[in-house]
C-alpha cells in the first residue's frame, strides 16, 4: 500500500489558535481553512493526534465551524488531517502544532 500523499499546494490548510492556561498547559483548536465553496466539498475530517491523546484519532463532521477540533495539552507535535471529500477522494494535510507562552509569562515558568 502506498503512503498517503500530502498536499503542499492545496487550497486547503490547517489553521490553529491557542490560549495559555498556566502551568505549561494550553487550550488549542485546529480547523480547515479554505474558501467556502471548497469547504462545502468536504464530507468530514479525520484528525490524527499524538498517541498520548485519548482517542488519538478524532472524526469531525461539523462544516459550520470549518471542521474545528478543540483540545488541550502541554506539548507540540505534528498532527495530520484526512479530508474525506464528497466525491470519494481524500486529501491529506499535516500541521506542526505551535504553542507559545504569552510575552508576560515569567521565565521561571517557561523552564
Amino acid at each position: 500500500m502506498d503512503a498517503p500523499k500530502f498536499e503542499s499546494q492545496s487550497v486547503y490548510k490547517i489553521s490553529q489558535d491557542f490560549k495559555y492556561k498556566g502551568d505549561d498547559y494550553w487550550g488549542w483548536s485546529v480547523w480547515i481553512d479554505a474558501k467556502d465553496e471548497e469547504l462545502d466539498k468536504i464530507e468530514y475530517v479525520t484528525y490524527v493526534l499524538h498517541p498520548t491523546f485519548k482517542p488519538p484519532i478524532q472524526k469531525v463532521e461539523n462544516r459550520a465551524d470549518n471542521f474545528r477540533l478543540v483540545a488541550s495539552g502541554w506539548g507540540t507535535f505534528t498532527l495530520y488531517a484526512r479530508l474525506q471529500m464528497k466525491d470519494g477522494n481524500e486529501i491529506h494535510l499535516e500541521h506542526k502544532l505551535e504553542l507559545l507562552y504569552p510575552e508576560d509569562t515569567p521565565d521561571k515558568e517557561k523552564q
